[in-house]
């Protein structure tokens, strides 16, 4: 009877031209990135919040693999947009022409070394995140091992098998690491340094969380791994130390950008203007102590002191245009402790 009431009350609506309303179509927007799983569901929310009409479609994986298959796909390129992938990434797919230029509202409030100051601009930061090595204190007493100051600490014997840290060419993590030793020793001391650190390697993994998680759980004495996965941690109890090197340390930025020729290039616009907002760097924040906006701040608990001021002087159109070089010369030293794949 219910039923039957329902489409007598349809028909006479539809009789005397009263609209039903329907569902609203919603624009697919393909974007590539490497960001943390657990990052995925709240960043979704808040583009689909900001940009009305947008559904994100992430392709997620670690920041070499994401850039390789970009890279493949570079003649019949499947994203809309890319975000939360190493600016070094988007350096070079700007130069292969693969990079739309926009310049997104309000990008000038942000800090100078988080935008990109060319004529054409192509890419904006997100945020930033520093090497740093988790050192399992309580493993270290059990083998009377002192915590490390510096990089070259990590070459003494007693480290010897107990060293865990991401493989450059896989883990963003992995590369800015060793592209600032080069930058900060020199080619030939930096080459010289990754041997004797080779031999006190255990594995080279393929994702830039697992050193200081392995770090964490004991599984290794040291792990060279990120700031702010160091600091989760030891907030979760973890008996580790982060350690920022006395030499400096490594960083990269996580930024954003249009793929050139998408088909929703004005939609892609819009989130391109969100993920320069103060709500975006509030957002990002949230997973990260470095972010783009100056007056962002929200320092996790257990954070290193004075992180910001151990940053190299990076130079990111080096790190970008020396890459595939860097990572040859490595692989061919060193990919016989590469953790499978």
């Amino acid at each position: 009877m219910k039923s039957k009431l329902l489409g007598a009350v349809l028909g006479l609506g539809l009789a005397i031209g009263i609209a039903v309303p329907a569902q609203a179509q919603k624009t697919s927007i393909n974007i590539y990135t490497a960001l943390e799983n657990d990052q995925l569901a709240p960043f979704k929310a808040a583009i689909e919040a900001a940009v009305p009409g947008v559904e994100v479609v992430w392709t997620r994986d670690s920041t070499g693999v994401i850039t390789a298959r970009f890279l493949a796909e570079k003649d019949n390129p499947r994203a809309d947009m890319v975000m939360g992938i190493a600016v070094t990434s988007l350096i070079r797919f700007a130069k292969d022409g693969l990079l739309a230029s926009y310049k997104p509202s309000g990008v000038d409030k942000l800090k100078p070394q988080f935008h990109d100051s060319s004529a054409a601009p192509t890419w904006t930061g997100m945020d930033a995140y520093i090497s740093v090595v988790c050192f399992n204190t309580a493993e270290a007493v059990k083998g009377s091992v002192a915590a490390p100051a510096s990089w070259k600490d990590l070459t003494k014997p007693e480290f010897k098998g107990k060293l865990v840290m991401p493989h450059p060419a896989s883990s963003g993590t992995g590369y800015l690491t060793v592209a600032a030793w080069i930058q900060v020793m020199g080619e030939a001391e930096a080459w010289k340094f990754m041997d004797a650190l080779h031999e006190n390697m255990g594995v080279y993994t393929h994702s830039g969380s697992a050193p200081c998680v392995q770090a964490a759980k004991g599984e290794r004495l040291a792990g060279i791994g990120f700031d702010m996965r160091g600091a989760s941690e030891k907030t979760k109890g973890a008996p580790i130390n982060i350690i920022l090197p006395k030499e400096g340390s490594g960083w990269d930025m996580e930024a954003v950008g249009i793929v050139k020729n998408t088909k929703n290039l004005e939609l892609a616009k819009k989130i391109a203007d969100w993920s320069a907002s103060k709500a975006a760097n509030e957002l990002y924040s949230k997973f990260y102590a470095i972010v783009a906006e100056p007056s962002v701040k929200n320092t996790p608990p257990n954070y290193p002191a004075d992180a910001e001021k151990s940053m190299v002087k990076n130079d990111f159109a080096w790190m970008a245009g020396n890459r595939d070089r860097i990572l040859a010369e490595w692989s061919k030293r060193y990919e016989s402790k590469a953790a499978p794949k």
